[in-house]
């Protein structure tokens, strides 16, 4: 005859002290009960404590963060779980541990069956089935409820690493389980109406929260991988070194990629200098450029237009500054001077002796 081995019952609890009689009075004869307080103001622990329950509190809000602390703080081969709101009966789990001892299963979970109008809320019911179906989706797995009583081996829970610690932490469990290969099993129980005022899928907004915890555990958002070199963030065709001073393409290149993040510097071809000289030995049928004379005023300024003139090579320089090199401005002032006035200010013919010698009264 096979002797169902001892285990211990995680129940947790945030103000559940009309329920707790009820609960404790259900736990299986040399079970232990540990009842994680999860922040209780109705004096829940003080009354878990009188009734003879492990009491472990844990400051930390949340579903998951309370099934935690108890297993964490169970000791005995086989954890279990159950509410504390009297929903479900503990006295049911010695079935649970007895498959899981016999090799039939690893993780055994009750399917809630309601016995009352209320027990199981249309809101929770549908929310319910939605997660169901996703995880069947995720993992294969064929189960009709993600029910809180449920039944495992702690070394093998502990091993699966939940992270959860909110209302995804059951479901969190399940897909660890069948990611692992676990022989998940379930097991109908009754589900009756809970003591005092539920938490959680009694109300639509505790409802919506648990289902978006959920959904999180089955769909987790990839998390952010930290850079691992200076260059992690450098475009991938560029590849800069932070330390090198990078060229870029010359203009006509046509180059539709970004630069890189680094300060370049520009290889813009250099403008000619419009005043240095042209060659003064051009060669036959040589084309010379000439800017014009506009362009010196300001040396900034965009290349200017240019005129260009033909030379042949056996032209006869025709005046003095024909042999002197080809600037953009050549000297036309004479070298004697400003050229002699030939009438006063009254426009009276001035004698031909009259110039700039008269006019400073030389010669008087």
């Amino acid at each position: 005859m096979l002797v169902t081995p001892t285990a211990d019952v995680v129940l947790p609890c945030l103000d559940e002290a009309g329920a707790l009689p009820w609960v404790l009075a259900r736990i299986p004869p040399g079970w232990r009960a540990v009842v994680v307080d999860n922040g209780s103001d109705d004096g829940s622990a003080r009354i878990a404590a009188e009734l003879g329950a492990t009491v472990v509190h844990e400051r930390r809000r949340g579903f998951g963060a309370a099934c935690h602390a108890g297993l964490l703080a169970a000791e005995a081969e086989f954890v279990c779980f159950c509410d504390c709101d009297a929903s479900l009966d503990p006295g049911l789990l010695p079935g649970f541990v007895d498959r899981i001892a016999a090799g039939d299963a690893d993780l055994v979970l009750g399917r809630r069956r309601p016995t009352a109008r209320g027990a199981f809320p249309p809101h929770a019911r549908a929310g319910n089935a939605a997660l169901v179906r996703m995880l069947r989706r995720r993992t294969g797995l064929s189960l009709r409820d993600l029910g809180p009583l449920r039944a495992a081996r702690r070394e093998r829970l502990l091993d699966l690493g939940m992270r959860d610690r909110r209302s995804g932490y059951p479901l969190e469990t399940v897909v660890l389980a069948a990611d692992a290969g676990w022989r998940i099993a379930e097991q109908d129980v009754p589900y009756h109406p809970r003591t005092g005022r539920s938490k959680v899928t009694g109300t639509w907004r505790g409802t919506w929260h648990a289902v978006h915890d959920m959904r999180a555990v089955l769909h987790p958002q990839p998390a952010p991988t930290a850079p691992t070199d200076r260059n992690a963030h450098a475009p991938l065709d560029s590849s800069p070194d932070p330390s090198s001073r990078d060229v870029l393409p010359a203009p006509d290149t046509h180059d539709e990629r970004k630069p890189p993040l680094t300060t370049a510097v520009s290889a813009t071809p250099a403008v000619p200098d419009p005043r240095a000289p042209l060659s003064s030995s051009p060669g036959p049928n040589t084309w010379l450029t000439l800017p014009t004379p506009e362009s010196h005023d300001n040396l900034n300024a965009p290349p200017p237009t240019a005129v260009t003139t033909r030379r042949n090579a056996n032209d006869t320089p025709s005046d003095r500054n024909a042999q002197a090199p080809l600037t953009s401005s050549p000297d036309l002032t004479p070298r004697d001077g400003p050229p002699a006035p030939v009438a006063d200010d009254a426009g009276k013919p001035l004698p031909a002796s009259a110039g700039p010698a008269a006019e400073r009264g030389e010669g008087r």
